[in-house]
């Protein structure tokens, strides 16, 4: 089968089209450009590290030279069974720190000193306002202080997508897209969502990546909870509409339309 000569400028067109819309600028992709004039504006007071809240469970181990004094400043520690969820005392189990809750007024029932305001407090700062509690008690006490409630969930276009478990103090979004396996090509790298639960209400933003300016958003650092919600980006978008493999078969078609140009020749 022949194909009139006429037909050689269209496909040849298609095929230069295609190319030129398969290109994506460097702005599109690249995160965190301009970074070093972000960081000339970056607040130093912005709060990056974690804050206690409502509804936390933390663990609380006290220490000091003289152990025999600091026990009555410690829960009992609890046996949990390798295959089960009983927490009383489990010959063969392994030991772990009972947590203590945060109640809604923001405070823990702690031993001996009784209620303690620990919401709005980093860790670092409840261990702080408890060792000075405790040390009319004890002397030298030791005092450590963990969340271990503290989860973030990422959504959308990554990689693996899910919810994690965090051990660090300060967390944040890059390192957050990072557990999930970064971003996919198919996902818009300056419309990134972070939905937060604070007092109660739920806030937003929308954070750029692509702008180093990111770093001085109060949700570039993660806080409990947190919810990452990545957006596809326009092609992704149009693609819902048809075959997921359009792309594919677009290219495929493009190579054999140019193989048939060449033939007639």
């Amino acid at each position: 089968m022949k194909f009139p000569k006429s037909f050689k400028i269209p496909a040849l067109g298609l095929f230069a089209f295609i190319l030129a819309t398969s290109c994506v600028s460097r702005q599109e992709v690249v995160y965190f450009q301009g970074l070093e004039e972000a960081q000339a504006r970056m607040d130093n007071q912005q709060q990056k590290s974690l804050r206690i809240k409502p509804n936390d469970l933390l663990t609380i181990s006290v220490a000091a030279a003289q152990q025999q004094a600091a026990l009555p400043f410690n829960l009992p520690v609890i046996g949990v069974p390798q295959g089960g969820m009983d927490m009383g005392m489990t010959v063969g189990g392994r030991q772990q720190l009972q947590t203590y809750l945060v109640e809604e007024a923001g405070t823990i029932d702690f031993p001996v000193l009784g209620k303690v305001n620990a919401a709005g407090l980093s860790q670092e700062q409840l261990a702080a306002k408890l060792k000075e509690q405790i040390r009319e008690y004890v002397q030298d006490p030791i005092v450590n202080v963990r969340v271990v409630n503290f989860q973030v969930s990422v959504l959308g276009e990554v990689n693996q997508p899910g919810t994690f478990e965090v051990q660090d103090d300060y967390f944040s979004l890059p390192q957050a897209l990072g557990m999930a396996g970064d971003l996919s090509i198919y996902g818009r790298r300056d419309n990134v969502l972070v939905v937060r639960e604070e007092g109660g209400t739920k806030t937003h933003a929308y954070l750029d990546l692509t702008d180093a300016d990111a770093i001085n958003s109060p949700y570039y650092y993660l806080q409990q909870n947190d919810v990452v919600y990545v957006e596809p980006n326009k092609a992704q978008r149009q693609s819902a509409s048809y075959n997921r493999n359009a792309s594919v078969y677009i290219s495929i078609a493009s190579v054999l339309v140019s193989v048939a140009v060449l033939l007639t020749r």
